[in-house]
């Protein structure tokens, strides 16, 4: 039997001193539970409050976690790449901190797995999805419109590529993430872009998403999101991912 890890969970974490402990006790619950094994990966962003603290204290506690300190900031998608490319698990995904989508919602991307799908991503912006939304309103009317902007100028057929819920076997993650150039909030989009660029099959499900709010985008996030977003299309037309 394999040694190998079957699942890495990786979530970047930026002050999340007042939500980090709900979402690892939530997560250690369910992968406690399974029939495979895993690993709980948080990846510290500089952050200044007790995030850090407070992972280590639960080290002792939940199975399998580990914590990456970085002690600079350097962005959700510097974090994220980080994560995945030191990850172990034959499968890997990550989630945010916040955990505004449950990790049991993971076993409905399971079987597109076998119907030769690469990258499976969570989407509010599906049938069937569910939203609980307490973000402000300039953040909801901005979030719309960006998508729209994104799909434009990245990949079309999807409809919702700033979801955390995305989940990568290996060699796909490792393929992608050593490609991926983007430091901050739009990451995400930019791997998608990679993924459609190398030749991956993306399936966008479904997902429950309750965001209760209070969390670290700011209309600045916006306006550099844009900018990284003319940065993808610019490293494209110079070849940059292929």
């Amino acid at each position: 039997m394999s040694d190998q890890i079957y699942l890495s969970v990786i979530i970047p974490a930026y002050n999340e001193e007042k939500r980090i402990s709900n979402t690892l006790l939530d997560i250690d619950r369910y992968l406690t539970k399974q029939d495979y094994s895993y690993e709980i990966i948080v990846v510290n962003d500089g952050s200044p409050d007790k995030t850090a603290q407070i992972v280590k204290n639960f080290i002792n506690l939940i199975k399998n976690l580990k914590l990456i300190d970085n002690q600079e900031n350097h962005g959700k998608g510097w974090v994220v790449r980080q994560g995945m490319l030191e990850a172990k698990g034959k499968y890997r995904i990550y989630l945010d901190a916040d955990n505004a989508i449950s990790i049991d919602q993971i076993e409905s991307f399971w079987p597109y797995l076998k119907q030769n799908y690469d990258v499976i991503i969570g989407s509010i912006e599906v049938e069937g999805a569910k939203i609980e939304e307490g973000a402000a309103w300039y953040r909801r009317i901005l979030g719309k419109w960006s998508k729209y902007l994104i799909r434009l100028l990245t990949v079309w057929e999807i409809h919702d590529s700033q979801r955390a819920f995305k989940l990568f076997p290996a060699k796909v993650a490792e393929n992608i993430f050593s490609r991926q150039t983007l430091e901050r909030w739009g990451f995400d989009f930019e791997i998608l872009f990679i993924a459609k660029k190398q030749g991956y099959q993306i399936k966008e499900l479904p997902v429950a998403w309750i965001n209760p709010g209070g969390g670290t985008l700011t209309l600045k996030a916006y306006w550099r999101t844009l900018k990284e977003l003319l940065r993808v299309k610019w490293n494209s037309i110079r070849k940059k991912y292929d």
